[in-house]
């Protein structure tokens, strides 16, 4: 009987100490799940500060782009300008020389006909 008695005292502090164990396991998966959900959220803080960062600086690089863009199309459009002028006053000149070259030649008809 006292090898029962010592069996069923071994058997229940097993027991004790199996429901310890299982109460620390449970604190310790308890706490787990804390920083774990802790940790995601200052992740996702993260991502979303980055994210805005991220946003900012393309905002930025997308304004200088354009300042850059609109100087150079500023530029073209001056220089398209010129040429229109020059091109202009290209024409003036040939239209110019055409009436005098037409001028001449029927001159020369004339004295040639006078002839």
């Amino acid at each position: 009987m006292e090898q029962e008695t010592m069996l069923k005292e071994i058997l229940k502090a097993l027991e004790l100490h199996s429901d310890h164990i299982h109460v620390e396991m449970q604190k310790i998966s308890s706490q787990l799940r804390a920083e774990m959900k802790e940790m995601g959220n200052q992740l996702r803080t993260e991502m979303k500060e980055m994210g805005n960062q991220l946003r900012t600086e393309m905002k930025e690089m997308v304004g200088k782009l354009e300042e850059k863009m609109d100087e150079r199309f500023n530029r073209l459009e001056t220089k398209v300008d010129n040429l229109r002028i020059e091109l202009s006053e290209t024409q003036e000149t040939v239209d110019f020389l055409s009436s005098k070259t037409l001028q001449h030649e029927r001159k020369i008809r004339e004295l040639y006909r006078q002839q």
